[in-house]
């Protein structure tokens, strides 16, 4: 079985663009839609005067009403998940939260002394848009318990007041 770092590696080149598609396009937007099938290309914002990145494939995707979530990158999001019990996507890492949500939930976990992993959203904006697609979940933090989706901040907030996530984490380490 693949490790929970060679599987995120595989996310990571399953969601990333050729080389001959990064088609550089000065002066854009970052809101805007554009035509060139660009991803992760460096941009310049013209409005702000920011370097920013704009991850035109999901825009089109979005836009036209495909899907983030490719069949390739479900299978891949699948074994992520199944690899550990407890798996956090998240904006930032278990030892560095960039996000007051993602660090409540870290924080939760970590008060309850469970063994999690942790992926960093924030690197890869495909695989950003595909989770909100495999789990129908709109926003992020997800935490994935025993290979389901259990919820976000605020889910796993009230779980934890009520105790039923101290019993769903027992049942899923010790399965």
């Amino acid at each position: 079985m693949a490790s929970l770092s060679q599987l995120v590696a595989h996310a990571s080149a399953v969601t990333s663009c050729s080389p001959l598609a990064a088609v550089a396009t000065p002066w854009v937007s970052r809101h805007q839609y554009h035509r060139y099938p660009i991803c992760n290309t460096p941009k310049i914002d013209k409005f702000h005067g920011l370097c920013s990145t704009v991850y035109d494939t999901v825009a089109i995707s979005l836009k036209l009403g495909s899907t983030a979530l490719t069949p390739e990158l479900k299978t891949t999001l699948d074994k992520v998940v199944t690899s550990q019990k407890v798996v956090l996507f998240m904006k930032g890492t278990k030892e560095f939260p960039q996000c007051g949500f993602s660090n409540t939930v870290v924080q939760i976990l970590k008060s309850l002394n469970v063994p999690f992993e942790t992926i960093n959203i924030l690197e890869n904006e495909i695989l950003r848009q595909g989770l909100k697609e495999y789990s129908s979940w709109p926003t992020f933090p997800q935490l994935y318990i025993d290979g389901v989706f259990f919820g976000g901040c605020d889910i796993t907030l009230e779980a934890y007041k009520s105790g039923e996530l101290q019993e769903l984490l027992e049942k899923a380490i010790c399965s």
